[in-house]
């Protein structure tokens, strides 16, 4: 269960040694290596895709060369990121260490500790991007300029530098980053000590954890020349913080009657923050509110219907940042393109797919919730996994699962599987349709040194040595040694054999590319469970292998794209790589060690923590995301895939998605070289689409409603009337409401709700939408606790 997830140099000082050899025209004839999304789009005389094509970057077809240009081909980066730089500023410097590697701990440590609660809390590394600036001046003006040596060697550091600086703030950030990313294989410590009731080997915990962090590293060192030098890899996410950077830094003329971009964030940042209290502490029942629900009470169907928690959404709204940008991210960093596929892919399958599937009783789907990501007996109650695993092996019994009987999927979850299969091989498919001639181009760009970039390539490559490549092999090679040692010994207790390790590495290095591309375009990332589906059937009855696989094979696949993201950053904003890569190793070993600390400590001191039956009234420790992750791990591990998914299983022709996805995007091919005119055609992007409902749940109906409205309104809407405005303070507008959000939250938890204040006890206190009919099944005769029994006749 993935999470999509999913967050310049300043002219001001002056810094333009880079410039001027950077913004050359080329000669005419001179070509460049047009790189990956070479030919994605195409100019268009028509007035209606003209609309839509604004929010990409549109090249001419005819040539498969495009000539160097000034600047980023990306429209929205032309608009955001500065193509200046000065080298000579400091960046790794002691405030930098110190601030980072403080900021590091601290945001491990408070979202694993906020991730076990009832409403979990994310603070990302937004907030420590804003609060370090006056601690860094602040350090600037009373630390001592002295020099610190080591003795016997030529090492040395000044505590003060000079003034604190835009490269110091962004490796901070780069650190904060880090920390604020969630270590997946700490879930598997907690389902195995608190759904599982099983003990762990505490070094083993520690080395998985680590491991499987750092491969990631790895792979991301092995593809920075496709995802990262190439301008068209443009990361959409990063533009906010670039915005947001050059508003805190860079010196700014008010315009006559209005404000500057610091003073326009600070006045929403103080909005967001004063708001915020209302949805989080006063009136929690306006982040969802479903008008069906608040007029038919009575009726299972109408909720099920409205519900923007548990069912449809029709009718629900929510008036609350996070409610818009909780699960999907900000909207605002997101193309207008990219929206309106996940809108197109939520409304068929919520409002088509789902309702014909559900009300026809496919799969017995009346007899469980319409959505929900647990797995049922046949009578409609949950399904009790200790009856089918051996206590004594810790692995599957055929005999108990006999007497137990089938798992049952609710109609959603079984779809969420076969549309995942589906955007695998979509995104598989698209990418060799439509990049791959680009990608075996810029392959033979790369070896023979022929490649080229865009100004901010340049500049990099004038300015700053560059990452030897044998760093990343070598911690690549270092790290397969050390996993395949975590899983072989411990006495195997984690289930995982060497060459599952292996298997598990290769599927990593297959796919980061080919979704790296979709997300570094997209700011969308299709959720994969093939590394499941492949363990699953090679090794079933196994819950710890296949967890243990799954994080070794995709999870350090999506570490690598977010140590990707990060590089695009410090190239967008001219930091040495070999800075980056030094904060990015250390935040990394860092973060993992603080993530698992947390989690180890809490759950040993904890009593019953992650069992809400067994809590005491009122303990917020309920870990709800983990729950997720282990119901998948049931479906996954202890029953397997063949019982489930194969012949063995009910839902066998989810298979078929396979085929469905891998077919999808020949048709758009098709169509976009039949009618080049058209460019819009281009931008339905079938693995965006298919993936489009991967995150629900934990999102839900309300929040892709919410999102898709205020993203189309921005990035569609405001960018083509109000260029200006938008691109003067549309990232720095959602930059400000995160961490308005943010602040209010860590202070409502730190001042009234770690005190047991959690607000007025009313009617609208309550956190869900007041439609607690819209889980019940709607079967006749199955009875579920808190539901009516409906009876035929």
């Amino acid at each position: 269960m993935g999470l999509a997830a999913a967050v310049g140099s300043s002219r001001a000082r002056g810094g333009r040694g880079g410039d001027s050899g950077g913004q050359h025209q080329a000669g005419g004839s001179e070509p460049v290596d047009s790189s990956l999304l070479q030919g994605l789009l195409e100019e268009t005389g028509e007035e209606s895709s003209a609309a839509i094509m604004e929010e990409t970057p549109q090249l001419d077809l005819s040539n498969s060369e495009i000539h160097e240009v000034d600047d980023s081909p990306i429209e929205e980066v032309r608009l955001t990121v500065p193509i200046t730089d000065d080298p000579t500023l400091p960046a790794l410097t002691f405030r930098t260490w110190f601030l980072g590697l403080i900021s590091c701990a601290l945001l491990a440590f408070c979202n694993q500790f906020f991730s076990y609660r009832q409403n979990p809390l994310n603070i990302s590394s937004l907030s420590v991007q804003i609060v370090v600036l006056p601690l860094g001046r602040l350090m600037a003006a009373c630390l001592p300029t002295m020099v610190v040596g080591f003795k016997g060697t030529r090492w040395s550091f000044s505590l003060n530098p000079g003034p604190f600086n835009l490269k110091e703030h962004v490796l901070i950030t780069i650190f904060a980053n880090t920390g604020s990313s969630y270590v997946y294989a700490v879930g598997i410590v907690t389902i195995v000590k608190a759904f599982y009731h099983r003990d762990i080997n505490p070094l083993a915990a520690m080395l998985l954890t680590q491991t499987t962090q750092l491969m990631g590293y790895g792979w991301a060192g092995l593809f920075r020349k496709y995802l990262v030098d190439s301008p068209y890899m443009w990361w959409p996410c990063n533009l906010v913080q670039v915005s947001l950077f050059r508003a805190l830094h860079e010196k700014e003329k008010r315009p006559k009657g209005g404000i500057t971009r610091l003073q326009f964030f600070l006045l929403v940042l103080a909005s967001s923050f004063a708001y915020y209290v209302v949805p989080n502490f006063l009136f929690p029942t306006i982040s969802t509110i479903s008008v069906v629900c608040l007029v038919w009470r009575n009726s299972v169907t109408a909720q099920q219907i409205g519900s923007g928690v548990y069912g449809l959404g029709v009718g629900s709204f929510g008036l609350d940042w996070a409610t818009v940008a909780g699960f999907l991210g900000t909207p605002l960093s997101t193309p207008a393109f990219a929206i309106m596929n996940v809108m197109a892919g939520f409304f068929l399958v919520v409002y088509v797919l789902l309702p014909v599937a559900y009300w026809s009783n496919a799969y017995d789907a009346r007899r469980f919730p319409i959505i929900s990501s647990n797995v049922f007996m046949a009578n409609g109650s949950q399904y009790d996994v200790s009856q089918v695993i051996d206590p004594a092996t810790f692995e599957f019994s055929q005999a108990r699962y006999d007497a137990a009987g089938q798992i049952n999927l609710s109609i959603f979850f079984a779809f969420y599987y076969g549309l995942t299969f589906a955007a695998l091989a979509a995104t598989l498919s698209h990418v060799a349709l439509f990049h791959g001639r680009s990608i075996w181009r810029q392959m033979k760009a790369t070896v023979s040194g022929q490649q080229k970039g865009d100004v901010h390539t340049r500049l990099m490559k004038r300015n700053y040595a560059v990452v030897p490549q044998w760093w990343f092999h070598v911690m690549l090679v270092l790290v397969l040694g050390l996993s395949i040692f975590t899983c072989e010994g411990f006495g195997k207790e984690l289930q995982l054999p060497y060459w599952g390790v292996l298997l598990a590495a290769g599927l990593a290095f297959f796919f980061t590319l080919p979704i790296g591309i979709i997300t570094a375009t997209t700011n969308q990332q299709p959720v994969n469970v093939v590394a499941e589906l492949i363990i699953g059937y090679l090794y079933p009855g196994r819950p710890l292998a296949n967890v243990v696989f799954k994080t070794y094979g995709y999870i350090s696949m999506s570490q690598a794209i977010i140590f990707l993201m990060d590089f695009k950053l410090g190239h967008y904003m001219k930091i040495p790589p070999r800075s980056m890569f030094a904060v990015q190793l250390v935040g990394t070993l860092l973060a993992s060690t603080v993530y698992f600390s947390t989690s180890w400590w809490l759950l040993e001191s904890v009593s019953n923590i992650c069992d809400p039956a067994r809590l005491p009234a009122g303990s917020p420790w309920t870990c709800p995301g983990d729950d997720v992750f282990y119901n998948a791990s049931i479906i996954w591990g202890v029953v397997g895939p063949q019982r489930i998914f194969g012949s063995l299983g009910r839902y066998a022709k989810m298979n078929y998605f396979f085929l469905a996805g891998a077919l999808a995007p020949v048709p758009v091919w098709a169509l976009s070289r039949a009618f080049p005119e058209r460019g819009w055609i281009r931008l339905v992007n079938m693995p965006v689409l298919l993936s489009a409902t991967g995150l629900m749940p934990p999102a839900r109906s309300v929040n892709y409603l919410m999102w898709g409205a205020v993203g189309l309104t921005f990035n569609h809407f405001v960018y083509r009337r109000y260029k200006a405005w938008w691109a003067r303070h549309n990232y720095v507008l959602s930059a400000a409401l995160d961490a308005g959000v943010a602040f209010m939250g860590i202070a409502s938890f730190v001042f009234l709700q770690s005190r047991g204040i959690n607000g007025i006890n009313w009617w609208g206190l309550q956190v869900d939408d007041h439609c607690d009919l819209a889980s019940c099944p709607t079967a006749p005769g199955v009875s579920v606790p808190g539901c009516p029994v409906l009876y035929v006749g």
